[in-house]
C-alpha cells in the first residue's frame, strides 16, 4: 500500500522560507518511480505544476518559482523535498506531492499509476 505523507507547511511573511517534505511509504509495493513532483492549488484556481523530476534526473520548474524553489531527494529515506525561499503571497496554496510509479505484486510489475499526497497548506502574508 503506497502512501505519500507530506509535512512542512505553515504560515510565513513575505520573503520567508519553508521546506516541504514528502515521504513515500509502502516501499515493498514499489517497483520503480518514474517521476515525482510538487503541485499546488489556490482557492478558486486550478491545480498547477510547481516542479517535476523525471527518471532522467531533470527538474523542471514553473517560471513563477524558478530561482526561488529547489527540489531535492534522499532516495535512502524515500523522501523528496521542496525548499521554498523568497516566498510571496501568490505562493499561498495547498501543496501536493505527486508520484508516478509502478508497483510490485510479488509476481509482476503493475501498470503505472499516479499517487498524490494529502496536501499541506502554505500561507504567505504581506
Amino acid at each position: 500500500q503506497v502512501q505519500l505523507v507530506e509535512s512542512g507547511g505553515g504560515s510565513v511573511q513575505t520573503g520567508g522560507s519553508l521546506r516541504l517534505s514528502c515521504v513515500v511509504s509502502g516501499s515493498g509495493n514499489i517497483f520503480s518511480i518514474d517521476s515525482m513532483g510538487w503541485y499546488r492549488q489556490a482557492p478558486g484556481k486550478q491545480r498547477e505544476e510547481v516542479v517535476t523530476f523525471n527518471a532522467n534526473g531533470n527538474a523542471n520548474y514553473a517560471d513563477s518559482v524558478k530561482g526561488r524553489f529547489t527540489f531535492s531527494r534522499e532516495s535512502a529515506k524515500n523522501a523528496v523535498y521542496l525548499q521554498m525561499n523568497s516566498l510571496r503571497p501568490e505562493d499561498t496554496a495547498v501543496y501536493y506531492c505527486n508520484a508516478n510509479l509502478r508497483g510490485w505484486d510479488g509476481r509482476r510489475v503493475t501498470a503505472p499509476a499516479t499517487y498524490w499526497g494529502q496536501g499541506t497548506q502554505v500561507t504567505v502574508s504581506s
